[in-house]
This record gives C-alpha cells, sequence and structure tokens, in this order.
C-alpha cells in the first residue's frame, strides 16, 4: 500500500500508531530504509506489525518536522552502523583477526571472521561486518589517511 497522506504518533508504550488516509489505523509500525547507505532520508517504508508496508515515504524531507522527528528517533534506535575514521591496528593480515578502529562512536575493536565480511557498497564505500553481526561503514575510501587504507589494501 503506498500512501502520502497519513498521521504518525507514538503511543505511551512508546510504539508508532500510523493512521492511514482512509482511517485504518496500524499500531507497532516500524520504519525501514529502502537504501540506508546510499540515500539513507529517500525510500522509507513504514511496516506493520504483520510485515506488510502501510505507508511508503519518498523523501523524509517532504514530512512534516513532528513526524520526520518521530521516524528518525525509531530508524537511531533500531540501526547501529558505526563509521570508521581511522583503522588503528589488526592483529594478523590473515583472518580472523583483530582490528582496532575509532569510529564516529568512539574507539572500539572487533573481530573480523573472514576477507568475505568487507564488501563494496556504490564507488567508494565499505562495510565491514565483525564477527557478531555488526556493521561498520567506510563513506569514502580514499578519504580515509594513508595508514588506514594501507591495512584496508591488504584486505581487498
Amino acid at each position: 500500500m503506498t500512501t502520502t497522506r497519513f498521521e504518525l504518533v507514538r503511543n505511551p508504550y512508546g510504539r508508532l500508531i500510523l493512521t492511514g488516509a482512509s482511517g485504518i489505523v496500524h499500531e507497532g509500525v516500524v520504519p525501514v530504509r529502502a537504501f540506508p547507505v546510499q540515500a539513507p532520508d529517500d525510500g522509507i517504508a513504514l511496516i506493520n506489525a504483520d510485515g506488510a508496508e502501510v505507508a511508503w515515504i519518498e523523501r523524509l524531507s517532504d514530512l512534516p518536522q513532528d513526524v520526520r522527528d518521530l521516524i528518525a528517533e525509531e530508524l537511531a534506535g533500531r540501526e547501529f552502523m558505526p563509521e570508521i575514521a581511522r583503522v588503528e591496528a589488526v592483529t594478523s593480515f590473515a583472518t580472523p583477526c583483530t582490528w582496532s578502529v575509532a569510529t564516529d562512536r568512539g574507539p572500539t575493536s572487533f573481530v573480523l571472521r573472514g576477507e568475505e565480511d568487507i564488501r563494496r557498497i556504490g564507488g567508494n564505500a565499505l562495510l565491514i561486518t565483525d564477527s557478531h553481526g555488526i556493521h561498520f561503514l567506510i563513506r569514502d575510501l580514499p578519504a580515509l589517511d594513508r595508514h588506514s587504507r594501507k591495512i584496508l589494501d591488504r584486505f581487498l
């Protein structure tokens, strides 16, 4: 169902409630990005508790500020994708190995199981998945410092 007119509120239990243009109420809707890395503010589906799409948002910026804020809050709570600013060190150039990195959320370390857990997405972006399934984003590989690029080149 594609809807551009709806009302979205949060109930006292913290769940999102969507009322469509036809008056149908959907409790516990969840926003899901179609393109979370390349176009995070474009193409967002609101999914009901049964997994069905009940509304489609072409652009987040087209929504009223209060609705935009609700969706952004919900997405922030569901999505955790630190962005790597620098690769400090790796324990080995053979996998599995432990990476020490600086991210936009602070320093951390993670275990890379295999080279296949580093994927190119788009032109210069990389998505690295650690042994716990957490995704780390490198938005612009050429923009990283020389030390970080040198380490990454050994795995690419």
